[in-house]
């Protein structure tokens, strides 16, 4: 699976770097999410999935891999 962030619909809530710092990060000068990885291992993927459902403006998503 990869991950994939919208930067144009980000609000910069947040909530995907509280819980997965790991794979979300947030720029410093617009506070927009950063994906910090777009592939995302089978161990981590529950921790992915609650990010991006609880990202509140939809930027997030998952897809399967090409």
């Amino acid at each position: 699976m990869r991950v994939i962030a919208d930067r144009d619909v980000c609000i910069g809530a947040g909530q995907c770097v509280m819980v997965a710092a790991r794979f979300f990060d947030q720029d410093d000068e617009d506070g927009l999410v950063l994906a910090s990885a777009s592939r995302v291992p089978e161990d981590t993927l529950g921790l992915v999935r609650e990010a991006v459902s609880l990202c509140p403006s939809d930027a997030l998503s998952l897809v399967e891999d090409d």
